[in-house]
């Protein structure tokens, strides 16, 4: 269990540090402060705060749910396909400032959680309280991907 808990947060704070590269850039640019942005949006550093408890909690319930899961061929799929929606809405929204393809992909990783959260729910039990964190943000985190696709 602690060898799996360590590989599930080495690779989700791996995800967050390439986010952050793209992130870094994008959230002081002229591109993202002329945006408008929802009433609802965040102080800066809520989205740090966010994601670092986010991950933690996914890698305990990652390590949790490889114990649990029948088929971990599947599990390991969807993490990798999280994995990848997680990193590539970084670049593609601050870096390429392609909003509509951030909201696609942002509703994809949403979506995906949410099957996750569902999928697992029997055999994880009270543990997949820790996938809804992740869930609730993401709702948010496209919210705020959708109003700035309506307003902009």
């Amino acid at each position: 269990m602690i060898l799996r808990l360590i590989v599930f947060l080495v690779l989700n704070f791996a995800a967050l540090g390439i986010g952050g590269f793209f992130t870094g850039k994008g959230v002081p640019s002229e591109w993202y402060a002329t945006l408008a942005k929802a009433p609802w949006t965040p102080p800066g550093w809520v989205f740090g705060a966010a994601w670092t408890s986010i991950m933690i909690c996914f890698a305990f319930y990652m390590a949790q749910a490889w114990q649990a899961a029948e088929n971990r061929t599947l599990l390991i799929g969807l993490f990798i396909l999280q994995w990848a929606l997680n990193v590539s809405w970084n670049p593609v929204f601050f870096h390429y400032h392609q909003v509509a393809a951030g909201l696609l992909i942002i509703v994809l990783l949403t979506l995906l959680v949410g099957y996750m959260l569902l999928r697992y729910s029997q055999p994880m039990k009270y543990y997949s309280l820790l996938l809804l964190p992740y869930f609730l943000w993401l709702l948010v985190a496209t919210s705020l991907n959708a109003y700035i696709l309506v307003k902009n």
